[in-house]
Order: structure tokens, then C-alpha cells, then sequence
């Protein structure tokens, strides 16, 4: 029994060590806040790349939307840079998921993707499409 209670305890610290990590590792805008180059639509394992004609506005628009979402702020950048990028966090875990987004003339180039794992499970392609859906009502 004392092998097990010991087993049981590693498991649990491991499992609070690994959660607190993800909740506290810091987000470095020097590596988050930059896009790929981007010509079309992607979807890939951990995440998506979507060009959207908005017209000039749009950044500032889908930044309103954005910074409306539940547990959605601003990590770097400014409507007045021309791109943003925001951290997201789930609710139980705060996995972050990073966004950014660039005004490029009348169109808006977004590049989401997870931090941790080897899928997102659609969450970041989900997000970003309420977002567009949102900006185009």
C-alpha cells in the first residue's frame, strides 16, 4: 500500500508541476508576435492561417472582437503597428493559444496556433472563424 501512495503522489506532483508550467512559462513577444509569410487559407495540426478582405478597418475592428472573448488579451503589438497579437487560455488547464493578426491593406492576414501539444483539436480554427463570423455581421 505504501508503494502505491508513494506512486499515486509522484504522479499527482508531476501532474501539478506540468500544469503549473503551462499556466506560468512566460510568453516571449520576440517569438510569438511575428507571422509566416501568408498568401492563402491553412489549416495545419495546431492551428490555422486565414485571409480575410475587411477593408482597412478591419484590424481594428476584429481587435474589439477579439479582446472581447473570454480569456483573451493582448500580447504585443497595436492597431497603430498594424498587427496584433493575442494569448488565449483555456479555461481549466490556460493552454495558451497565440493569434496574430496583421492589417494588410484591405485585407486581414490571422495566424493562429497552440503553444503546447501536437494537435488543438480545432480550437484555434474554431476561435478564429467565430471571430471572422463576427466581423463580417
Amino acid at each position: 500500500m505504501g508503494r502505491v501512495m508513494t506512486g499515486l503522489l509522484i504522479l499527482f506532483a508531476g501532474v501539478v508541476i506540468a500544469f503549473g508550467y503551462v499556466r506560468l512559462a512566460p510568453s516571449d513577444p520576440v517569438f510569438w508576435h511575428k507571422l509566416p509569410e501568408i498568401n492563402a487559407d491553412k489549416d495545419f495540426k495546431r492551428g490555422v492561417i486565414r485571409v480575410v478582405e475587411t477593408g482597412p478597418d478591419g484590424l481594428a475592428r476584429l481587435s474589439q472582437i477579439a479582446t472581447e472573448s473570454p480569456r483573451t488579451k493582448i500580447l504585443a503589438g497595436s492597431i497603430g503597428d498594424g498587427m496584433i497579437t493575442f494569448v488565449t487560455r483555456t479555461r481549466v488547464v490556460g493552454f495558451p493559444d497565440y493569434t496574430t493578426v496583421q492589417q494588410d491593406g484591405p485585407h486581414l492576414k490571422i495566424y493562429a496556433r497552440s503553444r503546447f501539444g501536437r494537435s488543438d483539436l480545432g480550437v484555434n480554427r474554431n476561435r478564429v472563424e467565430a471571430w471572422i463570423a463576427a466581423l463580417q455581421s
